[in-house]
């Protein structure tokens, strides 16, 4: 909010308003940046408070950061919600707080749960951008939830795909994730995990599993996989021998030793701590990321709070430009 609209009140910033004024290219850039800040030092994100609260088998929490850089501050409070889909909702539930980092001033609410989807799929396409082989043709994709659309339609922008494979557990949803390759003009093929792993120069694995879903072995050399789904201790998508042989980047390396796909690696003892770099390293130029064609990489995307709170910054700013913000006094 500008300054000097700040007597208008908080601004309230909508899931739809979100939808309008954030696409593809705004997510991406706010991403980005901020995993850019994040390996400078001069974005912080603060402890995680993930929850079981003992009711609808929801998971709740708050993730929150302060972004010198692009002087945002907030936090973002929501969580998971595994019978939503039979009320017509998405699982994932969550609003966006910022706040002014000169004051601690209450800024704006903004709608989190559009937001949390853009901006993951935002995040394996920044890994994609920097870190898949520029020859990369067939996109891998394991998971064919909610998530799976937004992850697919950001990831096509960033290589020249010619084909999308995919698998899921359950094989009755993956018609919704052809039927989006198929807008996009992309053939599309139904695979076993292994044969996914043979065809795929770039793998999404976009699942709330708790077990290993991709092996080693499936791996060809030179793939890129971005783990998007473990986000919390226990969970897993991928062999922990997998991080072994791949040069292994994260948005958080706190996290990602915690709550994301290298917890295991870590704590089986197969990579250490210094084994992962964040990506926002390869963002500034401090780290080369992919070295040669027959580098496997892997991004850890645990998921931080900086994410929620740059892309809520972004539609808050967009929807006061575009008059589409609500305003109210507190």
């Amino acid at each position: 909010m500008s300054e000097a609209n700040q007597d208008k009140g908080i601004a309230l910033v909508s899931e739809a308003v979100c939808e309008q004024v954030v696409g593809r290219s705004e997510a991406f850039t706010a991403v980005e940046n901020v995993f850019a800040a994040m390996a400078k030092g001069t974005a912080y994100n603060f402890p995680v408070v993930r929850e079981a609260i003992g009711h609808a088998d929801a998971l709740y929490g708050f993730k929150s950061g302060f972004d010198r850089d692009g002087m945002v501050l907030g936090l973002k409070s929501g969580g998971y919600w595994p019978g939503n889909m039979d009320k017509g909702l998405t699982n994932h539930q969550s609003t966006v707080i910022l706040f002014d980092p000169d004051t601690g001033k209450l800024k704006s609410l903004v709608g989190g749960n559009y937001l949390t989807a853009v901006r993951t799929a935002a995040s394996s396409a920044v890994s994609i951008a920097h870190l898949a082989r520029i020859d990369a043709k067939v996109l891998g994709m394991v998971g064919a939830g909610h998530q799976s659309t937004f992850q697919l339609r950001a990831a096509v922008e960033q290589r020249d795909f010619e084909k999308v494979v995919a698998w899921n557990f359950h094989p009755d949803m993956l018609p919704k994730l052809a039927a989006v390759a198929e807008e996009l003009g992309l053939p599309f093929e139904s695979v076993t995990r292994e044969e996914l792993g043979a065809q795929a120069d770039v793998i999404i694995t976009i699942t709330s599993a708790f077990e290993s879903l991709v092996k080693k072995d499936w791996i060809k050399p030179g793939t890129h996989i971005a783990c998007m789904g473990t986000d919390t201790k226990g969970k897993q998508e991928v062999d922990a021998d997998l991080l072994a042989v791949a040069t292994v980047f994260t948005d958080e390396v706190a996290q990602s030793i915690s709550i994301g796909e290298a917890q295991h690696a870590v704590a089986s003892g197969l990579i250490k701590v210094e084994d992962i770099t964040p990506v926002g390293a390869v963002i500034n130029g401090t780290h080369p990321g992919r070295t040669s064609d027959d580098e496997i990489t892997l991004f850890d995307g645990t998921g931080v709070g900086l994410q929620d709170l740059a892309v809520a910054s972004v539609a808050a700013d967009l929807a006061e430009e575009k008059g589409l913000a609500n305003f109210i006094n507190f």
